[in-house]
């Protein structure tokens, strides 16, 4: 089973930054918290935990995405 389907995703505050020239999308769902592990999906979001539930996400080239229809 992948550690995805295990999760809690608490927010305790949102911090969103976006990297132009990096095309990457950095969303943090608890910022003072370090990520003591992570995960690349297939479709290249990085999955930041700490402990069982997901602290952020790192969304690689999100300029490129299909925008919601």
């Amino acid at each position: 089973m992948a550690k995805t389907e295990l999760v809690k995703l608490a927010p305790k505050g949102i911090d969103i930054e976006w990297d132009e020239k990096g095309d990457v999308l950095y969303i943090s769902f608890d910022p003072e918290a370090a990520a003591d592990d992570s995960e690349l999906t297939e479709n290249d979001v990085l999955l930041r935990y700490k402990g069982d539930r997901i602290i952020g996400l790192t969304i690689l080239h999100f300029s490129e995405r299909k925008r919601g229809s």
